[in-house]
């Protein structure tokens, strides 16, 4: 796939989510983003900065897991990790606000 297929973030996000059809995927990005968000603050409270170490390990551990047990896929992150990154915060609010499925 070339690197420059999709040139903006709006024909990359239904791609994106083309990827991430997968209910227990979904399910799996959803959970990292709340551990992202809880460690987040527990290393802003306690000033444990490296705690920051595991953020990424967290989001992309549990994104890889559903890639690979459940979606069968590669993630979309080695191919275009901004466009990935924001559609992955972008799929989490759309599954908190009830546009997408969990």
């Amino acid at each position: 796939m070339p690197e420059n297929k999709y040139r903006t973030f709006a024909s990359f996000y239904p791609y994106y989510l083309s990827e991430h059809s997968n209910r227990t995927c979904r399910r799996l990005h959803f959970l990292g983003s709340i551990l992202i968000a809880v460690t987040f603050g527990y290393v802003i409270l306690t000033r444990s900065w490296l705690g920051l170490l595991f953020l990424p390990v967290i989001g992309y551990g549990l994104g890889w897991i559903g890639h690979a047990f459940f979606e069968k896929n590669v993630p979309t992150t080695s191919t275009y990790p901004i466009y990935s990154f924001c559609a992955y915060w972008r799929m989490v609010k759309d599954i908190v606000i009830g546009r997408l499925s969990f």
